[in-house]
């Protein structure tokens, strides 16, 4: 995970509720996931049409 290990991801998790509190975590979490959503989808679709060109070329 990022070459983290569980005790560097304690300390950050803690870092983020005593910066952002609690209530704001979960909104956090949610918005970061449909980042990532979003780009994978995106990644995907280069992909295809990448893939689209080369049979295309004679």
């Amino acid at each position: 995970m990022f070459g983290l290990g569980w005790p560097e991801v304690i300390i950050i998790l803690v870092v983020a509720v005593l910066f952002f509190g609690p209530k704001k975590i979960p909104e956090l979490g949610s918005t970061l996931g449909k980042t990532l959503r979003g780009f994978k989808e995106e990644i995907k679709k280069s992909d295809e049409d990448e893939d689209g060109f080369d049979r295309d070329d004679p």
